[in-house]
């Protein structure tokens, strides 16, 4: 890839400033023939989600009498990126992100509700332009709510990075590969508590803590934004007498 000046006159090579999210469109319930959905576009990534569940646990020997299983699949299709242009079938990346998807919402959904029951996720990245497992983790919190599985709390996620010696929110390919470090933040809405965490390259304590303040503010935009696709949905039921609590 050609080397971008990646800052100039104070701005990011894209015009955004340090702290500024990509344009982020989500929209609910866009599946007919799943138990939820959702689609979202972040910047140049357009992602769709659908759940599946409570359903019968298949195999039945990984059934838990104790809760749902939470199962989540992670594709990047091949003509989505340049990084994985060509390639079909899960890839060693794909696999990781679909556990470690599947660990965030085990946090969340209250599983103990459904023993012996599964509750499928999948992830579909039509279009990848970095930040891709934010964007999955903040569309499969949406089509977890709109398909009415009981959770704690929503989810939201956001990565932050270093580029020339500066912490950037939302990263988009081209920083991503060209900078210092990147990071993915997924946070639960009403406490805060870090449900995801991780990095790759190096960041100071005083990096990290500025990354921090970063994430915090934009998981409530995007909390905001998914409330919005929810209630786009289901606000209106019944004549406007419905109200959807998030």
């Amino acid at each position: 890839m050609e080397e971008v000046e990646l800052f100039k006159n104070g701005k990011r090579y894209d015009g955004r400033t340090v702290e500024e999210l990509r344009h982020v469109k989500i929209k609910a319930h866009v599946l007919n023939d799943a138990d939820g959905s959702a689609y979202l576009e972040w910047g140049n990534n357009k992602i769709i989600v659908g759940v599946y569940g409570p359903k019968e646990c298949i195999p039945r020997h990984l059934a838990s009498p104790y809760g749902a299983v939470v199962k989540c699949i992670y594709n990047m299709s091949p003509f989505s990126s340049l990084g994985e242009h060509g390639r079909s079938g899960p890839s060693r990346r794909s696999r990781e992100l679909s556990m470690v998807i599947g660990q965030v919402f085990e946090n969340v959904i209250e599983r103990e509700k459904f023993p012996k029951a599964a509750i499928e996720i999948f992830v579909d990245v039509l279009q990848g332009d970095g930040g891709t497992r934010c964007a999955a983790v903040t569309a499969a919190s949406v089509a977890l709510a709109d398909a009415g599985i009981p959770m704690k709390d929503m989810v939201s996620a956001v990565a932050v990075g270093k580029v020339k010696d500066t912490v950037v929110i939302d990263l988009d390919y081209v920083e991503d590969s060209q900078g210092q470090a990147d990071c993915a933040i997924a946070f639960a809405n009403r406490n805060k508590e870090v449900l995801l965490l991780q990095m790759e390259g190096e960041m100071s304590k005083e990096d990290m803590q500025k990354a921090f303040e970063l994430a915090s503010i934009a998981q409530e935009r995007l909390h905001q934004l998914q409330v919005e696709a929810l209630k786009e949905v289901y606000m209106h039921i019944n004549e406007g007498d419905a109200f959807v609590d998030i």
